[in-house]
């Protein structure tokens, strides 16, 4: 159905192919993954498909691209419209109608088909990716989980026999994520639809895939096995497969149902090594204690040998009991001496009673939310729940119907944003809202002069988080992942006592998502406050000390991460449902445990 011969493309004033070598074929009726890093050229393959490489980018296209027979070099993406649905990784650069429903029935009426085949069609889409009570809508209300719902729909109604899919979950939550991948493999399975998908979250999308095609690195020829086989040798993979490889599984797993049959040995393990550490944490203080006897008394010896060998008048006999720094001290000094304003520090920020509402969509209710210097929190929930809402409003973007707001001890909407900007930063989930130079350069220059930094500052930071991004770039050639890079690194260049993130994973690979996390981390222990909203349940296991989960605008749990994604089906993460009911997070957790 889709064949690549001998694929490379070069962008007009890049010296090297972005991609090259690429030559295999998807079969018709399967669902073909694309992994590798990030600004591999996933989705200048992608592009290549729907004819929008090279007719729309420009470059050179040297090789050939053929789809259910046509040469896409010669074919034009309309001319391939009845063929090939697209879905890129901006939902919103998709959309040309103003509501959900129109925005599915746009592409058949682009195509001519009969008024009661669109009826039919919108209706089961409806149904299909629950959009049944968005259909009036506007598309521009609709949070960005909703949003791509409705892409992904607007391409399922025309039926068409190639589906080119760029990271269709990123914005989803997991239930939605589940039902949207559901809908995909139904298509494949039952009506023979061709899937080609790129796609980081591979804990959501590996067990699908019929093939996996891997990228390794940028101009290198992917590679085209089965799923177990390229995740054998990839550089990105899923927790699952992590845990596998650490565990010395083979095959490797590739379900969380796979690995959990083969989870007893290593639950055993870890059950061992628990009480291990319990065992040799209660024998230490007995320890210590008789050692210490002994080690005054050598002490005391040593001193008073040192006093007799020296002209000085002897020095006074060694105390009899050793000083404090010869007792190992496992607890922190008691609080109870600091002062009341030390005991308790000021809050990043405040929220109670608050209640937003956007248009006829009461999107806030009766929120309350306390955030301290030094700590993390994710907010989580399904597709509108209320979580960017929330950050939203954090920052000053709109004003409260009722309750309070404060971050530090300003009012976000009341404030001016030069005041704002130095108590409070935003990354939102449209990363080129907040890019409008020209270069790279000129963004990281710019960003340096606005926060008082550096020169060079917001240079290291972009390449500290993903490198290889060329300073001549324009932010709109980045792909997903790299201008949500860019975003995040022009935001922490002014190191704000409180930073916001929404859906900060986004287009970023496992290591640059690691690289995301070192830095988090590194900003909340010299005290930032850090509030996240994500739908990535590992990113919230790595990071977060604190789990708010919102439903309908309201908050329903607020508590550590580990009570509250472990207790939960849809948010807990690879590692918990494979160990449970043991109460591990990670890999990097079960790594350090066996160690």
């Amino acid at each position: 159905m889709i064949r690549f011969e001998n694929v490379s493309v070069t962008y007009d004033g890049v010296p090297e192919p972005t991609v090259r070598g690429v030559d295999f074929e998807v079969p018709e009726g399967e669902l073909v993954l694309l992994v590798g890093p990030s600004g591999v050229g996933k989705s200048t393959i992608l592009g290549a498909v729907s004819g929008l490489v090279p007719h729309f980018t420009g470059g050179t296209l040297r090789g050939r691209v053929t789809v259910a027979g046509r040469d896409t070099r010669t074919h034009k993406p309309r001319e391939l419209a009845d063929v090939v649905g697209t879905v890129g990784q901006d939902p919103l650069s998709h959309f040309v109608t103003d509501t959900v429903e129109d925005e599915l029935a746009y592409g058949m009426e682009s195509l001519g088909l009969a008024p009661d085949v669109m009826r039919r069609r919108v209706e089961e889409t409806l149904d299909l990716l629950g959009l049944a009570g968005l259909r009036d809508r506007p598309i521009s209300t609709l949070s960005g989980g909703q949003q791509q719902r409705v892409a992904i729909g607007s391409v399922l109604t025309p039926h068409p026999r190639v589906l080119v899919l760029d990271e269709p979950t990123s914005a989803l939550d997991p239930a939605a994520a589940e039902e949207v991948l559901a809908v995909l493999q139904r298509l494949v399975h039952d009506l023979g639809t061709t899937v080609l998908m790129a796609e980081h979250r591979l804990e959501r999308v590996i067990q699908y895939a019929d093939q996996v095609a891997l990228l390794p690195s940028p101009g290198a020829a992917p590679v085209l096995g089965t799923p177990a086989a390229v995740m054998a040798v990839s550089p990105v993979y899923p927790p699952v497969v992590d845990l596998g490889r650490l565990a010395d599984w083979s095959p490797l797993p590739l379900t969380v149902r796979d690995a959990r049959r083969r989870a007893p040995a290593l639950r055993e393990r870890l059950t061992e090594g628990a009480e291990a550490a319990e065992r040799a944490e209660a024998t230490e203080p007995a320890e210590a204690a008789e050692r210490a006897p002994a080690t005054e008394e050598a002490s005391a010896t040593a001193e008073a040998q040192r006093a007799e060998s020296t002209s000085p008048p002897p020095a006074p006999e060694a105390p009899r009991h050793a000083p404090s720094r010869w007792w190992p001290r496992r607890h922190r000094p008691s609080v109870s001496a600091r002062s009341a304003h030390e005991a308790h520090a000021a809050h990043a920020a405040e929220v109670r009673s608050l209640a937003v509402r956007r248009g006829r969509v009461q999107a806030l209710r009766h929120v309350d939310l306390t955030v301290t210097p030094g700590e993390t929190i994710a907010l989580m929930g399904r597709n509108g729940a209320g979580k960017s809402t929330l950050l939203a409003a954090l920052v000053g973007l709109v004003e409260p119907a009722s309750g309070s707001v404060r971050v530090g001890d300003a009012v976000p909407h009341r404030t001016a944003p030069p005041d704002l900007v130095r108590r409070v930063g935003l990354v939102p989930q449209e990363p080129r809202d907040l890019l409008y130079a020209d270069t790279v350069a000129a963004e990281c220059a710019q960003a340096d002069r606005d926060a008082g930094a550096a020169p060079g500052t917001c240079r290291a930071l972009v390449s500290g988080l993903l490198p290889g991004i060329a300073d001549d770039t324009h932010p709109r050639d980045l792909s997903e992942g790299q201008r949500l890079t860019l975003a995040l690194a022009v935001v922490l260049t002014a190191r704000p006592p409180l930073l916001l993130l929404d859906e900060p994973t986004r287009g970023l690979d496992y290591a640059a998502k690691g690289r995301l996390v070192a830095v988090l981390r590194g900003l909340a222990a010299e005290g930032h406050a850090v509030v996240l909203a994500t739908h990535d349940v590992e990113l919230a296991a790595e990071l977060a000390h604190r789990v708010v989960l919102l439903a309908d605008g309201e908050v329903i749990a607020d508590g550590p991460t580990a009570d509250v994604v472990v207790a939960s089906p849809s948010f807990a993460p690879q590692v918990t449902k494979i160990l449970a009911p043991q109460k591990w997070l990670t890999v990097t957790q079960v790594r350090e445990a066996l160690a």
